[in-house]
């Protein structure tokens, strides 16, 4: 809009509300453009000495609308004929500045200082309209200079925060156009006062970058300060911006160049890694507290308790995402080590074990697996190295093999391969897969994954659990020995008899080859069922699948991605990888098969199997080599032959004592020892008795009609319903332990006046699977900003929210009433 523009709709603006505009141009700026201001109906009038002329006109036509221009000075009051008109319609003056001040509506008179400042400013038009769409009625003088920011940097408030946080954005991104516009517009001066007044930033030739050292400068100190209440604006809005997942980028990268001039890593080489976790803002803080916390672990001087309470504080960490596999890892192993340390010192029975390996002792192996391939797959692996050759040797000697002995003195007296607390494998269909399927209407989906061993079978029973409206419980089965795919896999098909061909494939089920896809679809055809591969379902689209879950009543689905790695030796050190795209798979053919409406489905495997990620110590193997009359196949875990001569190094079992039809004896190693095969793999192994091998799951899946998922509750346990100083502590209760069905919640808190913030809001997560409700308190300590001056003995409100999914938004939950009873000093308004 140009200057005339603006002239011409002001003197419309006046013409229809009065029939008579005065406009008095003293420096004549207009005289030359009168004539061009198109202003259709509207008579204009140029006084030039007439004045009584030009007031006759204007007495004599009542209806006629004129403009009367008049521009020099104006006559005293006296020789001005036309000063009671004026004085009724009042004087229109065209001065860029008024001009401006009209144009926006500012009335206030303090306010045309301000344009007269920033005249530059208001050059544009497109400033002035998104200015203009700012404005309220009664902006005063530093309210308009904020809003004048906000334009400048694209802000989406003009508080202090908002400005801020524009130009920490541009400053990590190496650029500063914003701030010098802020400068080229004449702002930077008071952009400078605010921060001086309001963060009590001081400093005698300020810049971003200096600013922003000492923002961190501040927040490596927790803002302390011999002031009270000094930093409590700047730590309000530092700990907004650092928990706003739209700039913990940008605090990552403004922090990761502040520790650099800080020299934050020498700051913090001494001091104890427990003081400093709640500092979440430098990547040098969680090295170190990676490297120190890794260090006490594997000397064993902190406990799980104690490592799982630092770890939880981590996940506030700015760097959380980088190191998050390494904390990971050292939970895992912290976990590991101390359930090692409670092992007994003997095992009372076979059925003892059995138990006690379901309920108990597979932590071990599911921590071992979670650790070892948490430390491969993390961008760092050198902090962790120490605890790793800790972790791996405790796993590897004092559990597997020493351990592993105790399980073997166990079996010992052990005349025949069952026992009295699992079923054997091969009762599997007539046990789990017969009784849902016996009234000929409803059908079963059975999915069977090579080597996912019970540890395996526990975390996924969990993740589906953890889904909603659905149901999963675990049980086990005893593994047929030895503990082989093919017999394992035959096991768990509807059969009445068992026999091994001398060299271990095929396995006959009531004569019947047992081996590949094929031939185990032709023995499920006879009870109405259907072998079909994982990949097959993967691949296949909904629509197809439903159509063939209407075809059969009973449905094998073969997965195998746990043995396929670890069978080869070039692959068996990603058998945990393996495992990790198992779980991932198993849950997402879960979800296909109930979207083809199955309502019941089992998940198990063939065997389990051992794993220790180094290599195996000579005392690992057996010295000597299966012998008898015909030695027909021998594996790193087991012998098949006829007539095998008994030896201390083996167990031998013929046929009809482990539940099999036929002549062929079975040795098996003790305890973990391998046969020694050329060109085998040996830290990846399954066929013999190990808990490990033999103790296989059977997961039972259902899905429910009603939604079963809720966050964990979390209370308010407030001491005080007063507020006396800056800061307010609250202690919070998660009231119950995290569960599958009850998740994990997170938690930001905010002091609130109306609809005013009026603290800082810190951000805790309820996570604890703790039973014991003294490990489920929390603390947060909310911070006051000084907009909490002006609602001194008024109440205030502290309000609970979690995130909205999918969003950047939150949503309260929970709140609590309180009144600030304290003396405030006011500080400067930006």
């Amino acid at each position: 809009m140009t200057d005339l523009t603006s002239v011409r709709d002001a003197i419309q603006s006046r013409i229809a509300s009065q029939r008579v505009v005065f406009w008095h141009d003293p420096a004549g700026e207009y005289a030359a453009e009168l004539d061009a201001l198109d202003l259709g109906a509207i008579d204009v009038i140029r006084v030039e000495d007439n004045e009584f002329g030009v007031k006759n006109t204007i007495l004599a036509d009542s209806v006629g609308t004129y403009l009367v221009y008049r521009s020099g000075d104006i006559p005293r009051e006296t020789a001005n004929w036309l000063l009671d008109l004026e004085l009724a319609y009042g004087v229109f003056v065209a001065d860029k500045i008024s001009m401006i001040q009209q144009e926006l509506g500012l009335n206030d008179p303090e306010l045309l200082s301000v344009i007269e400042q920033h005249q530059k400013f208001f050059a544009a038009n497109s400033r002035k309209r998104a200015l203009e769409k700012l404005l309220d009625r009664g902006d005063d003088a530093a309210r308009l200079r904020a809003k004048m920011c906000q334009v400048l940097v694209k802000s989406s408030g003009n508080k202090l925060t908002d400005i801020v946080r524009e130009l920490l954005v541009e400053n990590a991104a190496g650029r500063k156009a914003k701030f010098d516009d802020l400068v080229t517009f004449g702002l930077d001066e008071f952009f400078w006062e605010g921060l001086a007044n309001i963060y009590k930033y001081q400093s005698t030739s300020p810049t971003i970058d200096d600013f922003v050292l000492w923002m961190f400068g501040r927040a490596m100190e927790d803002f302390a300060s011999s002031a009270p209440d000094e930093y409590r604006n700047i730590r309000s809005d530092f700990n907004g911006l650092r928990y706003d997942v739209r700039t913990q980028g940008v605090m990552t990268k403004l922090a990761a160049r502040a520790a650099e001039a800080l020299d934050v890593k020498s700051k913090i080489e001494d001091r104890d890694f427990r003081d400093l976790a709640g500092v979440t803002i430098f990547e040098d803080v969680d090295r170190k507290v990676i490297r120190d916390l890794a260090a006490s672990v594997s000397m064993q001087s902190v406990t799980p308790r104690d490592v799982a309470d630092i770890v939880r504080r981590r996940q506030h960490s700015l760097w959380r995402a980088k190191y998050a596999k390494l904390y990971e890892a050292i939970q895992s192993g912290s976990d590991l080590l101390a359930a090692i340390g409670a092992l007994p010192s003997a095992i009372g029975s076979v059925a003892a074990g059995l138990d006690k390996y379901q309920s108990d002792w597979f932590r071990i192996d599911q921590h071992y697996r979670r650790f070892t391939y948490a430390h491969q797959t993390a961008d760092f692996q050198s902090p962790l190295e120490k605890l790793r050759a800790e972790v791996d040797k405790q796993y590897a000697n004092r559990y597997l093999y020493d351990f592993g002995g105790l399980w073997q003195q166990a079996l010992e007296p052990l005349s025949e391969w069952k026992s009295a607390a699992l079923a054997p494998q091969a009762s599997f269909f007539s046990d789990h897969v017969a009784p849902i399927v016996k009234d000929g209407r409803t059908k079963a989906v059975v999915i069977i994954s090579d080597g996912m061993r019970y540890e395996i079978a526990e975390e996924l029973t969990s993740i589906i659990r953890g889904e909603d409206r659905f149901a999963a419980s675990l049980s086990a089965v005893l593994g047929s020995l030895p503990s082989y795919t093919q017999l394992g896999m035959a096991s768990l098909l509807p059969q009445s008899s068992l026999e091994l061909d001398p060299e271990g494939l095929p396995v006959f089920a009531d004569g019947k080859p047992t081996n590949g896809t094929a031939n185990r679809d032709k023995i499920l055809e006879a009870v109405k069922g259907c072998a079909i591969t994982a990949a097959e379902v993967l691949s296949m689209p909904a629509s197809e699948l439903r159509e063939l879950y209407t075809r059969h009543q009973i449905f094998y689905v073969y997965h195998d991605r746990i043995d396929a790695a670890g069978d080869k030796a070039p692959t068996e050190r990603t058998v945990f990888e393996a495992a990790e795209e198992t779980l991932r798979e198993l849950a997402l053919l879960v979800k296909k098969w109930t979207n083809a409406n199955a309502t019941n489905i089992l998940i198990t495997a063939d065997h389990g199997f051992l794993y220790q990620d180094i290599p195996l110590e000579e005392s690992y193997y057996i010295s000597e080599s299966p012998r008898g009359e015909a030695v027909t196949k021998v594996n790193r875990r087991y012998a098949l032959g006829r007539s095998l001569k008994p030896s201390p190094s083996f167990m031998t079992f013929t046929s009809p004592q482990v539940g099999l039809a036929g002549d062929i004896d079975i040795q098996i190693p003790k305890s973990i020892h391998r046969i020694r095969q050329p060109g085998a793999g040996t830290r990846y192994v399954h066929g013999g008795a190990s808990l490990q091998e033999i103790v296989v799951p059977v997961i039972t899946v259902n899905k429910k009609r009603k939604s079963d998922i809720r966050s964990v509750a979390v209370d308010l346990m407030p001491e005080t319903d007063k507020i006396t100083t800056g800061q307010l502590a609250v202690k919070l209760l998660q009231r119950e332990p995290i569960t599958d069905k009850i998740q994990p919640r997170q938690v930001r808190l905010g002091l609130y006046a109306g609809e005013a913030l009026i603290s800082d809001q810190p951000v805790l997560t309820f996570d604890s699977a703790a039973e014991d409700q003294r490990d489920r308190y929390q603390t947060a300590v909310l911070y006051l900003t000084q907009d909490a001056d002006e609602h001194n003995n008024h109440p205030v409100e502290l309000r609970l929210e979690e995130p909205i999914p999918n969003t950047t938004q939150w949503k309260s939950f929970s709140k609590a009433n309180y009144t600030i009873r304290r003396s405030f000093t006011s500080d400067f308004d930006f």
